[in-house]
């Protein structure tokens, strides 16, 4: 089996994410995958978990900001439905970097779980990290820079 790896067809790691991305922009979910194939998927998984954040907002508004928190339990590979929790903007879906001062950098952090969650939509970022304690079978992290 290989590593459990993040990627994105849109940018590359530690790269500039492009404009279509950005929340004043198109808001554009960014095309995030974990390898190209299923062997990229640790034994056992059964849910995929995605956060994208923004630690260096804690300088201008005092926290990390929030911009994207999504799960999607694998039980048909098929046609399998991400379910969102709410973003710092109130939102419940993916709503794109918007640096208030300069530029930041973006982490997107996908975690394998061996279970399935069950949260509602709308669930919060504390939420979902107590819902992954004691499930996480490996997790991987992605980059991305944005200017105002």
């Amino acid at each position: 089996m290989s590593e459990f790896i993040i990627d994105c067809a849109d940018f590359e790691d530690g790269a500039e994410i492009p404009q279509k991305c950005g929340h004043k922009f198109e808001n554009q979910t960014p095309e995030i995958g974990m390898g190209t194939q299923a062997e990229h998927f640790p034994p056992g998984m059964e849910c995929v978990v995605i956060i994208m954040d923004d630690p260096d907002a804690m300088a201008a508004v005092g926290k990390v900001w929030v911009h994207w928190l999504q799960y999607t339990n694998l039980e048909s590979v098929d046609d399998p439905r991400p379910t969102f929790g709410k973003n710092d903007f109130g939102e419940i879906r993916y709503d794109g970097p918007a640096p208030p001062d300069k530029r930041h950098t973006y982490i997107f952090k996908a975690y394998a779980l061996d279970t399935e969650l069950d949260l509602k939509e709308g669930y919060s970022k504390q939420e979902l990290e107590d819902a992954m304690k004691g499930h996480i079978l490996a997790e991987a992290k992605l980059t991305g820079t944005f200017a105002p």
